[in-house]
């Protein structure tokens, strides 16, 4: 068995059962070892990790520690009580059996069901962890410039840069490690887990500051390629509207005129499908903010075609968010139902209103909706697998962290609820769609948690690719993905104007105005 600290409170076993000697004398020996040897972070071998089947690379499951000191309100109560009232994405049954198998201890010490929590113990869970399986494309090294400390790679879809959620050795960063044995990395352009292309990383802390410089100064030009819906405009268009977050822990963002950060994007069409479904079109962002250009490419109309949050009928409606309309709140339908307008016609039947128009976002902020909302219960030390719990326990969850609670999100508030909703009705699909052959989904064998189906092609990825990065006396390059092949003799001879400058920004209303286009 391998063992990987990866700092005090977390840490995870990887390549076997977890075993009752986690704290013997010999393993904190051989850990005082490493640290005075400057390794803290001892190898691992990937194939005690990796494994690929069925076109998907994976993850053995392991043991993986979360600990954190007791908190105010489980002082005096029963570990037992505190688990399972605290954290319900799991059954009481199951808390029962961890603490008795040792899974749950108070201060490094197994412990009895009924033992009190008290004030500054140290509560530890040792959780059998499941990470999602990624795709099998590897990570490419595009150049690695040891001398100047900057490594560029070709990242593929579906992967995460950093360790987070669900995802641990299957993210960039523990696959440079394990893989390629490249260690203390400083990643600079920090792409979506959907998102392809090329990423910048530097090699040591001086490298980062420099690179981040440079990005601040607007040094440094990026490009992207995507595919979206529709036919796309011919010639240069602009989308100038400001950007800003309003659910955080959704990562949803969208153009709000009045608050929004200035964010610029520069697009042009590079090929159009024969049927006019989708373009390939170029893209290059002046600004930074978060998903900006798929935020700008739904203000436009043109989403990105698979894109599961900006381009999602469900949530959007038929509009699809196009410039800056937001979708009709349940209130707001009903309200429509009762006064569409009601026409006799020729034959003496009664005819349909017409629908009314999405209502902007200066008519959300008047509007300015006052739902109440359930306080957001805290995340269990199981955090990254609560997802797996039974249907018959699980119930929707807020998303909507403390800043998303601002008066000026507001109107964005029955967005984020049908996002949140789509998003749980996605969750159920995926459970129940593992077990329409079988009496009960499948359980894992060491901790009775169901187990996630392997996710789609489409689920993986996103048409949206970052090709090329150009700075100072360098450019780096990817290779266009197989859904962009048709404009791989076109991209080269795109060329821009007002290269160096950041493009005007517009606080004009997003309904009623809309990005400059020049042929």
């Amino acid at each position: 068995m391998v063992w990987k600290k990866k700092h005090k409170l977390s840490e995870s076993y990887v390549g076997g059962a977890l075993v009752d000697s986690r704290n013997s004398k010999r393993r904190k020996e051989q850990d005082e070892r490493e640290e005075s040897a400057g390794n803290s972070s001892p190898q691992l071998d990937a194939a005690d990790i990796y494994y690929e089947e069925d076109g998907l690379q994976r993850i053995h499951p392991y043991y993986h520690k979360y600990a954190t000191h007791a908190k105010g309100r489980w002082v005096g109560r029963s570990i037992f009580a505190v688990f399972s009232q605290e954290f319900r994405d799991r059954s009481a049954d199951y808390y029962e059996a961890a603490i008795q198998q040792g899974l749950i201890e108070l201060n490094g010490a197994k412990v009895e069901p009924t033992a009190i929590v008290r004030n500054g113990d140290l509560v530890t869970h040792y959780i059998h962890r499941h990470e999602p399986p990624v795709g099998t494309a590897p990570i490419r090294v595009v150049a690695d410039n040891g001398a100047a400390g900057l490594l560029a790679i070709d990242k593929p879809p579906g992967v995460p840069v950093h360790p987070s959620g669900r995802y641990n050795y299957n993210s960039v960063i523990r696959i440079l490690e394990i893989k390629h044995g490249l260690r203390d990395l400083f990643p600079i352009n920090r792409l979506d887990r959907l998102t392809s292309g090329l990423m910048l990383i530097a090699r040591n802390a001086q490298t980062a500051r420099a690179m981040e410089t440079d990005f601040r100064a607007h040094r440094i030009q990026k490009e992207y390629v995507c595919r979206v819906r529709g036919r796309f405009p011919a010639g240069l268009v602009v989308c100038d509207q400001p950007i800003r977050v309003v659910a955080h822990k959704l990562s949803l963002n969208c153009v709000d005129p009045a608050m929004g950060k200035p964010s610029a994007t520069e697009f042009q069409c590079l090929a159009v499908s024969p049927d006019e479904a989708t373009s390939i079109v170029y893209c290059r962002p002046k600004t930074g903010r978060t998903h900006q250009i798929r935020v700008h490419l739904q203000f436009l109309g043109h989403p990105i075609a698979n894109d599961p949050l900006y381009c999602n009928e469900h949530v959007w409606g038929r509009e699809m968010g196009k410039g800056g309309c937001l979708p009709l709140s349940s209130a707001q339908q009903q309200q429509q139902q009762q006064q569409l307008p009601v026409e006799e016609g020729e034959d003496g039947e009664k005819g349909e209103g017409e629908d009314a128009q999405a209502p902007t976002v200066a008519a959300a902020l008047e509007e300015n909706e006052n739902d109440d909302d359930d306080d957001e219960e805290e995340p269990s030390p199981a955090a990254p697998d609560g997802a797996a719990a039974s249907s018959a326990q699980s119930k929707p969850k807020k998303m909507v962290g403390k800043r998303d609670t601002d008066p000026a999100n507001q109107p964005w508030l029955p967005l984020v609820r049908r996002m949140e909703e789509w998003k749980t009705r996605q969750e159920l699909v995926d459970h129940v769609g593992q077990s329409v052959d079988t009496d009960t989904p499948r359980l894992c064998t060491k901790c009775a948690t169901p187990m996630y189906p392997d996710p789609t092609p489409d689920e993986l990825s996103i048409w949206l690719h970052a090709w090329r990065y150009s700075g100072p006396g360098w450019t780096f390059q990817s290779p266009l993905p197989d859904w962009a092949s048709e404009a791989s003799g076109l991209i080269d001879s795109v060329k821009y104007i007002n290269t160096t400058t950041t493009a005007s920004i517009k606080k004009d209303d997003a309904c009623s105005s809309s990005p400059h286009s020049q042929n």
